[in-house]
């Protein structure tokens, strides 16, 4: 919940920024220079999170998943110290760096933990497990939103304190996950060490008889072997694989343009323009946390039954719906007294339409439609894309802001709407499916044959399971 800290100690923190400035050199700093400090900061984050994205292949291969887990807490505990301190050492450098630190540990740990999950869950609850992730962070930004009320944390005193309570997690995962098996996956296809990939899933499951299991993954590395690690470059060179790489970049991009935090950037000044006193804001916008939280906790219960591809729908068509009448009601706010709180509504039906489908999906999509080999390739494309985004609509929104004004919403209902249309006609359903069968299907829309198809045992198999039920 990161961003959500830094909103509620921004004015706070520029007056650190000025004060540590004059304190150097005996002068103001200038509003440009400021606004730039402050965009810095900002963006930062998501640089990190690109940068940390980039990293992910070559850690998850080399330290397994839960091994990357645990060394990405370096990146947190690190500048969570820095943070503390900027104050007291009268150092923003240090808080600038921390965010770029920060960034690269959510640009990890928003990649590996979805693949973990994904890679430990049973076929049945991969969707429910893949949106817990999710979940957390909507905590996590519901517990920053909280503390970071003026009587808590925001103020003078206490905001080191707020942005230094990112390194809370860190140390409780460092404490807690060694316990908890590596990926099954992981130690039976990249490490071949059946016994342990047996062990793993014997504790993840709590029953001894995991041979289905290892089976459906053995075939899964047969389906696999012929192709061999797949770096980024060859993801985008395979025939195989053009319609998954399409996808996950249409729904990553998609996610982060479809103006979610252009919305709670403006929130304030949606709800101030409604009339809601300038210090009540504050606890709108920690409610508009919790229902994120709410939605976010529907989505893991309904996932396994509607399936992913109707959540993306539903989700997107959503925020088309709130971003449109939005745009009307913003211009036409000075008209009828009603309608800033038809703009209030608008704000709450997009929260929950975005934690519906497009924050929790995407990244478990990517877990489901690429197999083994392709997987660390596949989330460092969509968790660039993700965050370059995000990097994007920081830099660029406030001057849209400016340009546009209200009309700025309606490119967000263009970039949903689009994204609605490309759902409906190419993501298929993955709700219930072993990899093998996604990838079958995939194979199809790639016009490829599927699994190999010299042989022939192989052909039959998606059909199989189907059998036994």
């Amino acid at each position: 919940g990161d961003s959500g800290a830094l909103c509620s100690v921004r004015q706070l923190m520029k007056q650190f920024y000025n004060d540590t400035y004059s304190d150097r050199t005996g002068e103001l700093i200038g509003t440009f220079p400021l606004t730039l400090l402050w965009s810095l900061t900002v963006s930062m984050f998501p640089f990190g999170g690109f940068i940390g994205s980039l990293l992910v292949g070559p850690l998850v291969n080399y330290f397994g998943r839960k091994g990357t887990l645990l060394f990405n807490n370096i990146f947190s505990i690190v500048p969570a110290i820095f943070m503390g301190c900027s104050k007291i050492a009268k150092a923003f450098e240090l808080i600038i760096i921390s965010r770029f630190l920060v960034g690269i540990c959510a640009g990890v740990s928003s990649n590996v933990v979805p693949m973990y999950l994904g890679e430990l869950a049973p076929k049945n609850l991969r969707g429910a497990l893949g949106v817990v992730p999710q979940l957390f962070i909507t905590i996590g930004i519901l517990v920053a939103q909280l503390f970071g009320l003026r009587s808590v944390l925001a103020n003078e005193e206490g905001w080191p304190v707020l942005l230094a309570l990112t390194g809370v997690p860190a140390v409780l995962q460092v404490l807690l996950l060694p316990f908890f098996p590596e990926s099954p996956r992981y130690l039976l296809i990249q490490k071949k060490n059946e016994d342990a990939a047996r062990k793993a899933l014997r504790r993840l499951r709590g029953w001894d008889d995991v041979g289905q299991e290892v089976e459906e993954i053995r075939r899964e590395d047969e389906a696999e072997r012929a192709q061999g690690f797949i770096s980024v470059r060859k993801l985008f060179r395979l025939k195989s694989l053009r319609w998954q790489l399409i996808s996950i970049i249409v729904l990553m991009a998609g996610q982060q343009l479809s103006g979610v935090n252009a919305i709670y950037y403006y929130a304030d000044g949606i709800y101030s323009d409604a009339g809601v006193k300038a210090n009540d804001v504050q606890y709108v916008t920690a409610g508009t946390g919790a229902v994120n939280v709410v939605m976010t906790f529907c989505t893991v219960l309904v996932v396994e039954l509607w399936g992913r591809k109707l959540l993306l729908l539903l989700g997107f068509s959503t925020c088309v719906l709130a971003c449109t009448v939005l745009t009307v009601a913003l211009a036409l706010q000075d008209t009828a007294p009603w309608l800033p709180y038809v703009s209030i509504a608008c704000v709450i039906i997009y929260v929950i339409g975005h934690a519906l489908g497009p924050s929790p999906i995407p990244a478990l999509l990517i877990t489901e439609i690429f197999l083994q080999s392709s997987r660390p390739a596949a989330f460092m494309v969509g968790g660039s894309v993700h965050w370059l985004s995000n990097f994007t609509v920081g830099l660029i929104f406030p001057f849209i802001q400016v340009g546009l004004g209200p009309y700025s919403f309606i490119i967000f209902a263009i970039i949903c709407l689009l994204t609605v249309i490309y759902t409906f006609l190419i993501i298929p359903e993955t709700k219930s499916k072993t990899f093998i069968e996604i990838n079958q299907i995939f194979a199809n829309l790639n016009k490829v044959p599927g699994v190999h198809p010299e042989k022939e045992e192989l052909k039959t198999f998606p059909s199989a399971p189907e059998k036994q039920q």
